[in-house]
């Protein structure tokens, strides 16, 4: 079969299987004995045995058949779920992750797993492991049920299921129970009962099988099932086209026989699972179909998917054709004003309105849930907080808040190092917390939420908090500030040193801090996609580490200005208001030019002497200023006109000139003119 084209789907859903593995095994640590949990992993488990022997990557299957016996053995209650087994469970995991990753890079997903196969089959053989009471009954009732498959007659039938065999011997047909036993290794069972199925009903009419079809279907059953068939060959002749279909160990072929004992040596159980096999059989008789149709019927109902997968390359495309459409958007409402044409002007109005709801739904199918990134980090804390001995609780609260996707893209690593930076410098160890009356379970929050045309992702813990002195301290001996600087900082101000350059105050270097990435690097990262990031802290109580993201990094509405004859685009997400100001209300401080807004001294910037405009000195008594702010810091930009507001494309200035001071991109104007953007962040630092 050639599988090339589905390789794509089977990377993607291999993903998906891995991460609904790692969430649900931590979720199964916090609840050992809930057997829900342990179903839901062996699922995804399974489905991914059966997609990667499909494929032909054997060794991914034969790794996950491993885990997955693991698993059986601990849903049949014979394995106790433990740290020691979980971890080598996650071990596993990670060696599968990292074949679907070369995989993905174009390689066969071949990986030395000889170690970890050696430890998961030492569990599955029971290596500390210790028998429940539960498993011994369990199998003890699985032995009688197997002694009964001897015996034939092993299942119970309803009065129509009775009535059908025996109008059938009456008419010279003759009934059997046939019992398949699958191969250990087998990696699709369903696909083999399905054909042993079809082989049977090519044979005769089948009455009934235990475990029942659905059970079957879903793989639900260790490697025996028994199907009663009427028939008129011979039971070698069943027996020899069964053994034909590959992966079957052995068939016993039992006549049937009217024996009295009826479910009189069965447990309440058993009489449970027979009520709910009548209900199947009558099912089945109102649809005048009595056939085990290997689940063809089943597959039928299905209800079909709502939703498609669509290559992110498209998505791309389909945005820059539509940036195109916005640019030519804004030529046409230029025209129209120009032209003062009114069947033009309403055609364009028309056309503006659709292509807002076309752009609002093309910003919308690239908008990612930042659970795609905050799924990682629940496996991750866990692993720093083994390493460290310190137990750590993580909450996420927020994760369907949606971002774009090139925003999603550049967060990740910004967010790895704050959660490392929390639970390592963050969290004290478990001493340290009860000698402060803590709990010794530190907790680290992982929120995000929208705000107007931002997201805010916080990391907040409820460890040492920083010490403001210490921090200072620091920053004077590495020359990041003089002394008179320092006094003057806020404790925002002091608490935002930390990120700069070179700027470490841990006393001891572990394998987790002590990477060369520093918070300066998180910094950078995040205000490179025009974010911002702001630090809170109360020594003793914990920090809040909040970042602020725009939505989108595509479309951004700007306030177009004027500065002589060139004009400027600000983004409008950075704008307080816009004024008129007197001269005479210009104040000096420390030898530079202020005003006083609202109460509150803001420092003048003239984007005249910042852009080197060319420009006439007028003799005017006003001035128009934008007010700009970065987190708590304002600016007051003087301009010469406010054109209006306007959606612009944002467009990238080339590896060219990638060091503009204050510019963040340009856009094309509705005249063709090309405005560029002023990055607010970088003039007020």
């Amino acid at each position: 079969m050639e599988t090339t084209q589905y390789l794509e789907i089977f990377i993607e859903e291999s993903k998906e299987h891995l991460q609904a593995i790692n969430e649900n095994l931590l979720e199964l640590e916090k609840k050992p004995e809930d057997m829900e949990i342990v179903n839901e992993v062996f699922r995804s488990a399974h489905t991914l045995k059966g997609m990667s022997a499909t494929m032909g990557f054997e060794d991914l299957a034969n790794l996950t058949h491993k885990m997955e016996n693991v698993l059986d053995a601990i849903r049949n209650h014979k394995i106790k779920v433990t740290t020691d087994v979980l971890d080598v469970v996650f071990a596993s995991v990670d060696d599968l992750e990292a074949m679907i990753q070369d995989i993905a890079s174009g390689g066969d997903g071949k990986r030395n797993v000889e170690e970890i196969v050696a430890r998961l089959k030492a569990i599955e053989n029971g290596s500390n492991v210790e028998k429940t009471e539960k498993s011994k009954v369990q199998e003890s009732h699985s032995e009688v049920q197997s002694s009964h498959s001897n015996e034939g007659n092993s299942l119970q039938y309803d009065e129509f299921e009775s009535a059908v065999i025996h109008q059938s011997k009456e008419q010279g047909f003759s009934c059997y129970e046939v019992t398949v036993t699958l191969k250990e290794d087998c990696l699709l069972k369903a696909a083999r009962v399905y054909m042993i199925f079809e082989v049977l009903e090519k044979c005769g009419e089948i009455i009934k099988s235990f475990p029942a079809v659905e059970e079957l279907e879903e793989e639900d059953f260790d490697h025996q099932f028994t199907v009663t068939i009427v028939t008129k060959d011979e039971a070698s002749e069943i027996e020899k086209k069964v053994m034909k279909v590959s992966e079957v160990e052995k068939v016993a072929v039992q006549p049937f026989s009217d024996s009295p004992k009826q479910a009189s040596d069965h447990s309440k159980e058993t009489d449970h699972s027979d009520k709910e096999e009548k209900k199947k059989a009558s099912a089945e008789k109102n649809a005048n179909d009595h056939h085990a149709d290997g689940g063809k019927q089943r597959k039928s109902k299905n209800v079909s998917n709502k939703t498609i997968r669509v290559n992110i390359e498209r998505l791309d495309s389909l945005m820059n054709l539509f940036e195109e459409l916005v640019i030519d958007r804004g030529r046409l409402e230029q025209i129209s004003r120009d032209l003062n044409h009114i069947e033009l002007t309403e055609t364009v109005e028309r056309m503006s309105r659709i292509s807002g709801d076309l752009q609002n739904i093309i910003l919308n199918m690239r908008m990612i849930p930042v659970e795609t990134v905050f799924n990682r980090f629940p496996r991750m804390v866990r692993q720093l907080a083994r390493e460290l001995d310190k137990q750590i609780n993580l909450e996420i609260i927020g994760a369907e808040t949606e971002l774009d996707r090139t925003v999603i893209d550049e967060i990740g690593d910004p967010l790895v190092h704050l959660l490392r930076n929390a639970v390592d410098h963050g969290i004290e160890t478990k001493e340290e917390r009860k000698a402060k009356g803590k709990p010794e379970e530190g907790t680290v929050k992982l929120k995000a939420y929208t705000s107007g045309n931002h997201v805010f992702i916080e990391v907040e813990d409820d460890g040492a908090g920083i010490n403001r002195e210490k921090v200072l301290n620091k920053a004077i001996d590495k020359g990041i500030v003089s002394k008179e600087e320092a006094e003057n900082l806020t404790d925002s101000e002091v608490f935002g040193l930390i990120m700069e350059s070179g700027f470490s105050t841990a006393d001891r270097i572990t394998d987790i801090s002590g990477r060369g990435v520093g918070l300066d690097v998180v910094k950078a990262t995040i205000e490179s996609i025009g974010g911002s990031i702001n630090i809170n802290s109360v020594e003793g109580k914990g920090s809040v580490f909040s970042i602020q993201l725009p939505l989108t990094l595509s479309i951004i509405s700007v306030m177009l200005i004027e500065v002589g004859n060139e004009k400027y685009a600000i983004p409008l997400s950075s704008i307080i208001e816009t004024a008129i100001i007197k001269k005479e209300d210009i104040l000096s401080a420390h030898s530079k030019k202020v005003i006083d807004f609202r109460g509150k001294v803001v420092p003048l910037l003239f984007l005249e002497k910042l852009f080197e405009v060319p420009k006439e000195e007028a003799e005017d008594d006003y001035l128009s200023v934008v007010i700009v702010r970065k987190g708590d810091k304002m600016a007051a930009l003087v301009v010469d006109s406010f054109i209006g507001q306007q959606e612009v494309v944002l467009k990238s200035l080339g590896n060219y000139l990638t060091n503009v001071f204050a510019i963040s991109g340009a856009t094309i104007l509705g005249d063709g003119q090309v405005a560029l953007i002023i990055d607010c962040n970088a003039l007020i630092k």
